[in-house]
């Protein structure tokens, strides 16, 4: 476990972001959250420190949100996305997980670029009705979310733009992403297990680490409970864009 206190002014931080996200604030600041960890350990090392932690905030996100979630979205998108963590796990060692980053930060940058120009430029004003199910998207972007989530953890935005266009009310949106990402979550735990990331020393990092998950996923809840839908798909929306510059910053190595 590490001793140095620079790790813990790095990884509680981190732990917070992550929380914040997990709350339902978005994966922006997930994805912010990994990095600051990463600058005192390995970025292979964070993920696997951080994958219990998520798992346990994920079960204070399922009590949260126990009252909402889409199921329909659910039962449409998860066989892809088992199906992705799948071929995640069978070729991690032949695909690059820097190019899948390029290509998932591409398409949800032009993702979010595409609502904002419809919703706030030149002739804005225009009220785009809910995206109707659609099997064979949310089979794709399923399946693209559970392979990005597994090789590149980067499986949000595939996720949301799928589920963002169906225009679901706040509450429910965040408990069918919370459902989805527990689900998910609690699946990688096997294959990580396998490939050895979860040895005693990373996991004894992630019990100190522990405490601190409960307070930042309550906030982020508390927060999204008080968003008007006029507010909280903008500021999901933005998340998102700024999630998919991050993640393409890193797929590039900027």
């Amino acid at each position: 476990m590490p001793q140095d206190l620079s790790f813990y002014y790095a990884a509680v931080p981190a732990v917070l972001l992550v929380g914040l996200a997990k709350g339902g604030m978005g994966d922006a600041l997930s994805l912010i959250g990994l990095p600051f960890l990463a600058l005192v350990v390995s970025p292979v090392e964070a993920a696997a420190i951080l994958l219990p932690i998520l798992v346990f905030m994920d079960m204070i996100s399922l009590v949260i949100w126990r009252g909402h979630g889409d199921w329909a979205t659910l039962k449409i998108m998860l066989p892809g996305a088992i199906l992705g963590i799948a071929l995640g796990w069978a070729t991690s060692a032949l695909v690059p997980g820097d190019m899948l980053r390029v290509v998932i930060g591409a398409v949800t940058i032009l993702f979010c670029l595409r609502y904002f120009w419809n919703n706030f430029g030149p002739g804005a004003g225009k009220i785009t009705p809910p995206r109707g199910q659609r099997l064979v998207a949310a089979s794709f972007w399923g399946t693209f979310s559970g392979y990005g989530s597994f090789v590149a953890h980067a499986g949000g935005a595939p996720f949301q733009i799928y589920a963002l266009p169906l225009k679901l009310e706040p509450r429910d949106y965040t408990g069918t992403s919370v459902r989805f990402f527990a689900i998910l979550n609690a699946i990688k735990l096997i294959p990580y297990f396998a490939l050895g990331q979860l040895d005693t020393q990373n996991l004894v990092t992630s019990a100190t680490l522990l405490p601190f998950a409960p307070l930042a996923t309550l906030a982020g809840a508390w927060c999204v409970r008080r968003m008007k839908p006029q507010i909280f798909y903008p500021f999901m929306y933005a998340m998102a864009l700024i999630a998919a510059i991050l993640i393409m910053r890193e797929g590039l190595g900027w």
